[in-house]
């Protein structure tokens, strides 16, 4: 049903963990296969996803190379991106099921989803890094790519796939993204380094600071 394709780069301190979080919905059938588009690790990033079973390829270095070049050796129906340092809770394959088979009986149409934003630190800068981050996707549908993207193969192909950065979710209209209730815990690291709310206030000003994106994603 699902490919889950991961772009990785010396990912070996995080990638245990987002594996083992897919491990269930191996078992049940809803992940059909896993696949590492590796940018050049020099770690064991490469004994991890042999040790998991998962297919390792070598692209070039990139996220949206990177994520491009799994998406091409992709298998199922249903592609799922993720990062490297993102753990899914328990709940998101039922909950990501649930949503393939509305989009698949014609219950709702061809839409892409994406998780709920959670970073693993505890305090409240961490939970206003979140509201933050919930915010934009209420207001404009606009994930980053460590909130995970499900998406049909029809669809994505239908939108020309990745091309440079989180361009795919920018041609995806507001009315074409669903926000699952299931959370994305991603690694808080990135936000100790530069700052909480200077990384929060900086990501919603990407979009605010461009008055015709936000009016596109508003009303688009």
């Amino acid at each position: 049903m699902i490919s889950v394709v991961i772009p990785t780069l010396n990912a070996e301190r995080t990638l245990t963990a987002t594996l083992a979080a897919l491990v269930p919905a191996v078992v049940d059938g809803v992940v059909q296969e896993g696949i590492l588009a590796d940018g050049g690790s020099s770690d064991d990033t490469r004994i991890i996803a042999d040790a998991a079973g998962t297919q390792l390829i070598d692209a070039p270095r990139g996220r949206a190379t990177q994520l491009a070049a799994g998406a091409a050796r992709a298998r199922a129906d249903w592609l799922l991106f993720l990062d490297a340092d993102m753990v899914l809770e328990p709940g998101w394959a039922e909950e990501a099921q649930a949503f393939i088979e509305r989009v698949e009986s014609g219950r709702r149409s061809q839409a892409a989803a994406f998780f709920r934003f959670a970073l693993d630190d505890d305090g409240f800068m961490p939970r206003v890094a979140e509201w933050l981050v919930r915010l934009r996707c209420l207001l404009f549908a606009l994930p980053y790519g460590d909130q995970g993207l499900l998406i049909s193969r029809k669809l994505y192909d239908r939108l020309g796939g990745f091309r440079e950065g989180a361009d795919l979710v920018d041609r995806l209209k507001r009315s074409e993204m669903v926000m699952l209730k299931s959370r994305a815990v991603t690694s808080a690291q990135r936000y100790q380094n530069e700052g909480y709310f200077a990384s929060g206030v900086r990501n919603l000003g990407q979009v605010l600071l461009s008055p015709v994106r936000a009016l596109a994603r508003l009303y688009g």
